[in-house]
């Protein structure tokens, strides 16, 4: 499998950050690890093995990057003013900074020169992530694979409410969103998973909110939702991601 490992100033962030691409051609893929993971979690946790027959075979190239979860999301003593400000600049180091990085280095490797389509995938507060990106901006991302997320902000700032975390909690922007908001017509032309089982560790209730509000804003979605023998833990994520990633390419 072939491997880059790139470290790059991000003006967004203000510090380096690090990431790990997977593969040599295909539809990029943009995975965010667990809450307070790091980039290598896709290789340590085995999902590189998992995805590997996808990878070698040149349908997908993997960007794994770093999250500020423990500037943001984790950091329960912080002020939640500016945990979710810097939040926001980690949004935008991946739509300003990684999305044109993997666009240009998906065309170099694909041998074309459009804009590819950009999945985003993540499992636990990965998915939360994940799932916020892809709602947030359809214009960057068409496919999504969210396995056992919390979607909506309280579960890190506790209730605190004000525009940025009302706008990075997909729970309280999704149910709010007009029916002839013109980002639905852009979900419907993407493909989307959510997927959230019921057993250890799990909490699927925001997973059947999503799922109600999609019913009633006639957002297209494929929200599953497994048994009660399925764990909030990796072994159930790599049966879901090879479930799953077939139906998304």
């Amino acid at each position: 499998m072939e491997t880059q490992y790139r470290k790059e100033y991000s003006p967004a962030l203000g510090r380096e950050m690090e990431c790990k691409i997977y593969g040599h051609r295909g539809r990029p893929i943009l995975f965010i690890p667990c809450q307070d993971g790091r980039f290598f979690d896709f290789e340590d946790f085995n999902m590189a093995g998992v995805l590997a027959p996808w990878i070698e075979s040149g349908q997908i190239m993997v960007f794994a990057i770093d999250t500020v979860d423990r500037e943001s999301w984790s950091d329960k003593s912080g002020d939640r003013y500016w945990r979710v400000r810097r939040y926001e600049q980690w949004i935008a180091y991946i739509t300003d900074e990684m999305v044109p990085f993997m666009r240009t280095l998906a065309n170099q490797c694909n041998g074309w020169t459009g804009e590819p389509g950009i999945m985003v995938f993540g499992c636990s507060l990965g998915a939360t992530h994940a799932v916020n990106l892809y709602f947030r901006r359809p214009d960057l991302f068409d496919r999504l694979l969210a396995l056992s997320g919390i979607y909506t902000a309280d579960y890190g700032f506790d209730g605190y409410m004000d525009e940025v975390v009302y706008r990075n909690s997909p729970i309280h922007y999704l149910s709010n969103m007009p029916a002839d908001h013109p980002f639905i017509p852009l979900y419907n032309q993407k493909r989307a998973v959510i997927c959230v089982g019921q057993g250890a560790w799990e909490q699927p209730d925001t997973t059947y909110r999503l799922r109600d509000i999609f019913l009633a804003k006639g957002i297209h979605a494929w929200v599953d939702i497994w048994g009660f023998d399925v764990n909030h833990d990796w072994p159930w994520w790599y049966k879901q991601a090879e479930y799953f990633l077939p139906y998304l390419l």
